[in-house]
């Protein structure tokens, strides 16, 4: 019985572990409306011959001109669009997917055969709604050609260097500058290289952007197709603005504190707007997308962990992650929204919330070599005051998971009811955060200040949280060894009361053989429920702990990766073709602990499977978490490896002669009964005898 408990407990902390990290299934009472695809909108636009008439002259008004070989030609280019106005005549290409086609055909709807209707429909929609743009820019036109590379901006402080792009005036690079936060993905360059370049959480290379779009006579105009004119203010302090005319300047002041802070102050400044832009306006909408790179060594936890994150007021935080495309409308007001990587993150904490706004994630069909793992956009509503000097003011983290830096992050810019930013780390369900935040983080982070080996750290980790249960571990030695002595006792009352009908009279008297003895079938298996939630903890623990990336220890290059020490030819189901160092030696050492343990457990017929169960339970683990951090099975091997030994000391220092006569003792004490005894007593003879009298029925 005692065996078989324990692998009920085992079987469940590795089910809630799975559950655990399993992505969560769509909530139907949650306040969003959900989509599980992306919706193109490919409505059928038109343009009329007079508004087609109007754009070589427009293209020659707000285009880069060009005198390169002595003729004089106009640019216009977009993300999708390219226009071009040479000696009056009006030329271009419009791109979609990987096909690029020119706008004379793309207008009388003559596409390659091999684009599909859907791309069709997407490339001349696109055409004829950014050539029917352009005329809304014609306010903007100087706004709209590229000032000289030498307007790009960049400052830094100690741990964050932010570049930025006149075009859209928006962060376009930032690269954490602490030497731990490495790249460890191969090379885009070269794969057979690892890129061991700083982490850049935005990059160019990602095609991570963002920007406002504002209204100007019913028309959205987006910051994005606009050039700012970077001044740097002083080392904290870089203002991007617009010059409008007549005064009016609109623009961004971006403020990064000296120092080790990750949280850069983006206000939208402006002065003068109120003949510009509309003063009746009381949002914005800010447009956010990224592809998500790909940072780590293993791809599994990378692409589990990523995704957007975002919180309600006053609720706890949701996300979209896992490996699906979904989108979700967001129609209450959101204290922020997060962009999230297994370890980084860049989060946008509007001083007033968003309205309301979509998300969207894009999951990929993920290759092991893939550079990129998914596609993250936003457009958000963000309070807009047109007439104040300051509109709109977003504190953005850019930085690492790190539960004591958001922590402290959350302190600082909390309202009344917190940010809840630490959700971000997926540290369970709520009943186990508490085990992760109140006891293994506080710890985990208290031994890395006295010990830099992080391979040490898990090992203090694990003698640690043995200790705290060593007291129990004792005892259930004790008491399976009482179990072990009374295993002839127990024969002899099951072969005395054999059969279902002596059933009760049967556990009743090997009941009152364990009360005599002081012993108890279930004592053993409390160490283990002590330990299961710490167990569960751990599987979330581990692979959400930045401070485990990139360390080494032995064989191991990377604890918060598998440690791959061999790579298959083949791919094994359920295991795959990369196998783990640690993983083995903890299903190694599982095997034999299953064999001490069943030593030190009395023989039963009752239940003859559950030794064959017993020997498949480690198999089943190997297969689990060849793919998990080499830290979560390295605690595991330690934790199992201590079990052993304290086991082996229990069985050296525990007279068992000693402990027979100490029951022999107890069993000729008189005991009084406790309440709870006596009552189950009496439930049993009450029921023993209404199974007599049933049985007499039968007879008659």
């Amino acid at each position: 019985m005692n065996s078989s408990f324990k692998i009920v407990l085992v079987v469940t902390a590795v089910f809630f572990g799975m559950m655990l990290l399993m992505p969560k299934k769509d909530d139907s009472t949650k306040k969003v409306e959900q989509q599980t695809e992306t919706v193109q909108d490919n409505s059928p636009v038109t343009i009329s011959d007079a508004e087609m008439a109007l754009v070589p002259s427009i293209v020659r008004e707000i285009g880069v001109r060009d005198t390169t070989g002595g003729r004089e030609s106009f640019s216009y280019v977009t993300d999708n669009v390219a226009l071009r106005v040479a000696d009056g005549r009006l030329s271009g290409t419009v791109s979609v997917d990987s096909f690029t086609v020119d706008i004379d055909s793309a207008f009388i709807r003559h596409f390659p055969v091999e684009m599909n209707v859907t791309q069709q429909d997407l490339a001349y929609n696109t055409l004829v709604k950014e050539v029917k743009e352009i005329g809304v820019y014609r306010k903007f036109a100087s706004l709209r050609k590229a000032t000289s590379a030498a307007d790009t901006i960049s400052m830094h402080n100690d741990v964050l260097a932010l570049e930025f792009d006149p075009r859209g005036g928006m962060i376009s690079r930032a690269t954490l500058l602490d030497k731990k936060y490495r790249t460890f993905f191969p090379s885009k360059e070269d794969k057979n290289k690892i890129d061991s370049a700083q982490v850049q959480v935005f990059s160019p290379a990602d095609k991570a952007s963002y920007w406002f779009n504002i209204s100007y006579n019913n028309n959205d105009i987006s910051t994005s197709q606009l050039y700012f004119t970077p001044k740097q203010v002083n080392d904290s302090v870089v203002e991007m603005t617009l010059d409008l005319g007549d005064g009016a300047r609109w623009g961004y002041r971006y403020t990064l504190p000296q120092g080790d802070s990750y949280v850069v102050r983006m206000d939208v400044i402006q002065q003068n707007t109120q003949n510009v832009l509309p003063q009746n306006a009381t949002q914005m909408t800010l447009c956010w997308k990224m592809n998500m790179p790909r940072l780590e060594r293993g791809l599994t936890f990378e692409e589990r962990n990523s995704g957007i994150y975002y919180r309600y007021t006053g609720e706890t935080p949701d996300n979209i992650n896992g490996n699906s495309s979904k989108v979700e409308k967001l129609q209450h007001t959101v204290q922020w929204l997060a962009f999230k990587d297994q370890f980084f993150s860049t989060i946008m904490i509007p001083r007033k919330g968003f309205i309301s706004g979509t998300v969207e994630q894009q999951a990929f069909k993920v290759q092991p070599d893939a550079t990129h793992i998914k596609l993250l956009a936003a457009d958000m509503e963000v309070p807009y005051s047109p007439s104040e000097e300051i509109g709109a003011s977003i504190d953005i983290f850019i930085g690492p998971n790190l539960y004591p830096l958001l922590k402290g992050i959350d302190d600082e810019l909390a309202s009344d009811d917190g940010l809840s930013l630490t959700r971000v780390i997926p540290l369970g369900w709520s009943w186990l955060r508490w085990i992760n935040t109140l006891i293994v983080i506080p710890v985990f982070t208290f031994l890395s200040g006295f010990v830099s080996n992080y391979g040490i750290i898990i090992l203090l980790l694990t003698i640690f949280i043995k200790l705290i249960i060593f007291p129990f571990t004792y005892k259930s030695y004790l008491s399976q060894a009482k179990m072990r002595l009374l295993a002839p006792e127990i024969k002899e009352i099951n072969d005395k009361y054999p059969g279902k009908e002596n059933a009760m009279v049967r556990q009743q008297k090997t009941m009152a053989l364990y009360s005599r003895a002081g012993a108890s079938p279930f004592s053993g298996c409390l160490p283990l429920l002590l330990q299961m939630p710490i167990l569960i903890a751990m599987f979330s623990f581990f692979p959400s702990c930045i401070e485990l990336r990139g360390q080494s220890f032995l064989w191991v290059q990377d604890l918060a990766a598998p440690d791959v020490i061999f790579t298959l030819p083949f791919s094994i189901p359920f295991y795959g073709k990369e196998v783990s160092l640690f993983c083995l030696l903890m299903t190694v050492t599982n095997i034999i602990y299953t064999r001490i343990n069943m030593k030190n457990q009395p023989s039963s017929s009752s239940m003859p499977g559950m030794k064959w169960m017993m020997y498949l339970m480690p198999v089943m683990f190997l297969f689990f978490f060849n793919s998990y951090p080499a830290a979560l099975s390295y605690y595991y091997f330690l934790s199992l490896l201590i079990t052993i030994i304290q086991t082996w000391v229990f069985r050296r220092c525990v007279n068992e002669e000693k402990l027979r006569r100490k029951m022999a003792e107890n069993a000729a004490k008189p005991k009084k009964k406790s309440g709870f005894m006596a009552r189950l007593e009496e439930a049993q003879r009450k029921q023993q005898a209404a199974l007599r009298e049933q049985q007499k029925g039968r007879r008659r």
